[in-house]
């Protein structure tokens, strides 16, 4: 068993559109999957991430917000948290987990993404396992 895609919400339109393509595409290097002709037209942008998938759907915007969100691994967290910072966003660190320095940060639409780096065995680092 495994994660095939996850699915997150973004405004209806082009302007929703082009800001997710810059986003996930451009800022975080995400290639652009073609959406299969049969639901082309639900308003759908597809990427690639490793052998998963990133499906952003239109959906009315909501302030139902919750805690909801992905991770993705990267290879230089502090380097991706830079990027970000200086695209004008604004990550922010949850409570830290050992062996896997994160942040938050909310993508254009305010969905939460995580963004880790796996350094080593939390359980170990936590009980000396």
């Amino acid at each position: 068993m495994y994660i095939q895609h996850v699915s997150i919400p973004r405004p209806p339109g082009l302007a929703s559109r082009q800001q997710t393509q810059v986003f996930y595409g451009g800022l975080l290097g995400m290639v652009e999957k073609p959406v299969p002709q049969s639901i082309q037209h639900l308003d759908l942008v597809w990427f690639g991430v490793g052998e998963m998938e990133l499906h952003c759907f239109a959906e009315e915007e909501s302030d139902n917000r919750s805690g909801r969100h992905f991770c993705l691994v990267v290879d230089d967290v502090e380097a991706l948290r830079e990027k970000l910072v200086t695209a004008g966003y604004k990550p922010w660190n949850p409570e830290g987990i050992p062996g896997r320095p994160r942040f938050f940060c909310r993508d254009p639409f305010g969905n939460i993404i995580e963004f880790t780096t796996i350094v080593g065995d939390y359980l170990e680092l936590e009980h000396g396992l």
